[in-house]
């Protein structure tokens, strides 16, 4: 009786970042909520060692990481992957940096902001958006990424370096487009690398 109630609390705690972790990687919604699904029945079963420990998010967030990964590999026979170019993508700026000031206006803007990099990142096909998410919302390293999806280094490289080139293009259509109204960031960011990808 007293465990079920805990490990709702738990969940409730929880369940945004695991589903959003899964949403990055899958980019669908439905197999998103399986996946979380999965990592909370998995949670369920070492629920009485989880509530204890102050790292259960990071553990929470490697499982989702791990079955969303797993759930793209079975289904790697439908990637239409780019053909493997030797191209270097030596860039290493993680952040999708946006920078904002601590007022209630400049954090509805930030929230607007990564709305709208979400939902562009959405856009992106899984051969781009999966190494894209891995790298700078997971944080692995070009190595990690390329051991974890079985590809070659400069595959990887490639993948994010276009990746990153359609999000920039996908981002600048979406703000000349129906929301540039709404948002503060303006395509000349996206060129001048204000905004870095």
């Amino acid at each position: 009786m007293s465990e079920e109630p805990n490990f709702e609390a738990f969940m409730t705690a929880y369940q945004d970042m695991v589903f959003t972790t899964a949403m990055r990687l899958t980019g669908n919604s439905a197999e998103a909520e399986d996946i979380s699904q999965e990592v909370f029945l998995k949670a369920y079963d070492r629920f009485a060692e989880l509530s204890q420990s102050k790292t259960a998010g990071g553990w929470l967030k490697t499982v989702a990481r791990n079955l969303s990964l797993n759930h793209l590999t079975r289904y790697r026979a439908r990637w239409s992957f780019f053909s493997d170019l030797k191209r270097d993508d030596d860039d290493d700026d993680r952040a999708f940096d946006i920078p904002a000031e601590d007022t209630q206006s400049e954090d509805a803007e930030l929230a607007d902001k990564r709305a709208l990099l979400e939902h562009a990142l959405l856009k992106l096909p899984k051969a781009q958006r999966v190494p894209l998410v891995l790298y700078h919302f997971e944080e692995l390293s070009y190595d990690e990424i390329a051991a974890r999806l079985k590809l070659s280094l400069s595959k990887v490289k490639t993948d994010i370096h276009r990746g990153r080139e359609a999000l920039k293009k996908k981002l600048k259509l979406d703000l000349e487009g129906e929301l540039s109204g709404t948002v503060g960031l303006v395509p000349s960011q996206l060129a001048t690398g204000s905004v870095t990808l």
